[in-house]
């Protein structure tokens, strides 16, 4: 395995961050999760652009795009697979242990991990825990992904595969990793970004191709709902069978379908959409 550090492939054994790095002792980064399909990427520019807001929302310098695109051809070029997990993560760098910032330049890794294809179903689960959509982090991909872990722990021993949140307002919020869509009555719904609500990029094409619409929706909305999906770069669209002890008999309902279905055509037919 080949990896991408601060301008240069280095194999996996070698690739070594300080063990004073921000992102490292404090979570001062940002990341982004690309899909990669047979050596190529898909929706790189839009997610490159979410990376540089992620990075201006956290004060970090803004990152080289070009250089951070030529990175991902690398490690692409360098690690062949039929689908794979593209991970571009920049932090603040050196800093002193603490809060503050040093003056070292930031950290950029570029790293591709092996992907398996996401069943058409899936089980998720509610919690009890919320997203502050006032917060200083609120809408950024940032490595502090602590909450995440421990609420994705939570879904695994209950047999599911997401958890989902509400906003301090008791507003359906998203995933750990995933945005949420509801159908009610015909009507396909996603929490709007002022929920908190990470901007997902499978979420904003959804939004483009499949005529959903934003809407503040009560959490309660999970127990009366039709329909439910999740979107992400590596479930694409995906049908929530079971949530929490309820099953969905139509889990894969026409509305549902139809994303699914429209998703997968647009998305083999516009690898950079």
């Amino acid at each position: 395995m080949r990896i991408w550090i601060d301008g240069a492939l280095r194999d996996a054994a070698d690739a070594t961050v300080s063990v004073f790095d921000h992102g490292l002792t404090v979570g001062d980064g940002v990341f982004e999760t690309i899909k990669a399909v047979g050596g190529g990427s898909f929706a790189m520019t839009r997610h490159l652009a979410r990376l540089a807001r992620s990075a201006r929302g956290l004060g970090l310098p803004e990152p080289d795009l070009d250089e951070v695109g030529r990175a991902c051809e690398a490690v692409l070029a360098a690690n062949p697979m039929p689908l794979g997990r593209l991970r571009v993560t920049y932090t603040g760098g050196v800093s002193p242990l603490g809060s503050d910032r040093g003056e070292e330049a930031p950290t950029l890794v570029v790293a591709l991990g092996e992907a398996h294809t996401r069943p058409d179903t899936t089980a998720v689960i509610t919690v009890p825990w919320v997203r502050n959509e006032r917060g200083a982090l609120s809408g950024l991909k940032t490595t502090s992904y602590g909450e995440n872990v421990v609420a994705l722990a939570r879904a695994h021993q209950q047999g599911a595969s997401e958890a989902l949140f509400a906003n301090t307002q008791g507003l359906l919020c998203e995933g750990t990793g995933a945005n949420v869509f509801v159908v009610l009555d015909g009507r396909l719904l996603t929490p709007p970004l002022t929920s908190g609500c990470l901007a997902g990029i499978t979420r904003e094409l959804v939004l483009e191709w499949s005529g959903a619409q934003e809407a503040d929706l009560p959490f309660e909305v999970l127990a009366e709902a039709d329909e439910i999906f999740l979107t992400s770069s590596l479930r694409d669209v995906q049908a929530v069978r079971r949530l929490d002890d309820r099953e969905l008999p139509t889990a894969q309902g026409p509305v549902t379908a139809k994303a699914m279905r429209v998703f997968a055509e647009r998305s083999a037919a516009h690898p950079n959409p």
